[in-house]
């Protein structure tokens, strides 16, 4: 069938320097036909263009003021298409704002636990130490050249994301999981995987249980807002196993119930694990079973919407990996600077423009190294053989050794 609209002239109008994925919406939307409606879904200069072209078969030519003041009576199809507009420009994302705003600040605004071990705790002299801390500090280095540029928020497990929302912080660096919905729902991105990690168990050693599957009918603690309830669940429906779960609002009043043995087992991420068990008097008292029930990919999240603020958090975490895969340490870093090794060169800022590419200075990245190390130092000085965890590196590991931690080039 034929259009009843057609161009008021023979040349289309056309509003230039506007890429083409703006253009968004077409007349088969409103009227059928296949034409698109032109750039002035992001320019409204554009829209005056957009009137005149569609202009009915039949209408008398347009006068200035029908230009300024459309006769919708005249034209039926153009509220349809006004309010079409309207809705897609509320939609469009606000660009690269937030390296910006967070220059202009001075600071990153960064949150974190409220005191999980080893991850994001203060010490006796209220400084802020921690793995997921140190990711903070690495993007803050890369920003300003300076690691202490960074306001720490402490946020609970059913804050945090809200936090993130309502733009009260930058980056959310806080032993989350990834997870499908957390993206597709809760605007989220998530910047790359910092530590693998899965649910696991805690018990007494004297309940004399050495496997998950023992645990049919046992009181579990587990923390509300987390992903640890659902995995619970689906854990011991598919293993036709009795659950008994009392659900807590933070980690100290899970940890607290489990002392005081209103709960026979405590579960959580198996690295929260090992941090919650050096707070009760007797840790060696208590075991964590090997039974890991979940994937729990641990990584720094940002707001959707600006890609360039996405890239910077992606490519500092993965600047401190390529570090370690490369030899380059905190200590090492001006020799690294003077490398003839063209992977070094591109990661130290020597060769090519990348940090520049990331809004940056040319050696974002050595700012972030010589700051906190690479991800190996990081992970031994917080949660490794260099810490009171302890924690074994397992999957963690770079996949030259043995395990799956991994990241792409820069070049």
């Amino acid at each position: 069938m034929a259009s009843d609209y057609r161009p008021a002239s023979h040349q289309v109008p056309r509003c230039l320097g506007t890429p083409r994925w703006v253009m968004l919406v077409s007349f088969r939307a409103v009227t059928g036909a296949h034409r698109p409606t032109q750039e002035c879904i992001v320019n409204p200069s554009c829209c005056v263009s957009l009137l005149g072209y569609l202009r009915p078969k039949n209408a008398e030519t347009a006068t200035d003021r029908e230009i300024k003041m459309p006769d919708f009576k005249k034209r039926p199809v153009i509220l349809p298409i006004l309010a079409l507009l309207a809705f897609v420009l509320a939609g469009l994302p606000a660009g690269a704002q937030t390296l910006k705003a967070v220059k202009d600040r001075g600071a990153l605004n960064c949150g974190v636990s409220q005191g999980l071990l080893g991850f994001s705790s203060t010490d006796d002299k209220n400084i802020w130490t921690g793995f997921d801390v140190d990711i903070c500090r690495a993007v803050a280095a890369a920003i300003f050249g300076d690691p202490a540029k960074v306001t720490f928020m402490p946020l609970d497990a059913s804050a945090r994301f809200a936090a993130m929302q309502s733009n009260q912080i930058d980056l959310l660096s806080r032993n989350s999981t990834w997870t499908m919905s957390r993206e597709s729902s809760l605007g989220l991105m998530f910047a790359g995987i910092a530590y693998y990690d899965g649910q696991g168990f805690l018990l007494r050693r004297d309940a004399g249980i050495d496997t998950a599957l023992q645990l049919g009918g046992k009181t579990v603690c587990a923390q509300t807002g987390t992903t640890s309830e659902l995995n619970l669940t689906d854990y011991f429906r598919a293993n036709d196993m009795e659950l008994k779960v009392l659900a807590l609002g933070t980690a100290e009043e899970s940890l607290k119930a489990y002392d005081d043995r209103k709960c026979d087992v405590l579960t959580s991420d198996v690295s929260q694990l090992y941090a919650e068990r050096l707070k009760l008097s007797a840790p060696d008292s208590h075991i964590i079973l090997p039974e890991v029930i979940s994937k729990e990919p641990l990584g720094p999240s940002v707001r959707q919407g600006d890609d360039q603020w996405f890239n910077l958090i992606k490519w500092t975490l993965y600047s401190l990996i390529n570090a370690e895969e490369l030899g380059v340490k905190s200590a090492t870093i001006d020799e690294a600077v003077k490398s003839p090794n063209p992977n070094i060169r591109r990661l130290v800022g020597t060769d090519g423009e990348f940090g520049e590419q990331l809004g940056l200075a040319k050696d974002w990245a050595a700012r972030a190294v010589r700051a906190v190390g690479n991800y190996g130092e990081i992970y031994e000085r917080n949660i490794g053989s260099q810490s009171r965890l302890s924690i074994p590196r397992g999957l963690n590991a770079l996949w030259t050794q043995g395990g799956i931690q991994y990241a792409p080039p820069v070049r």
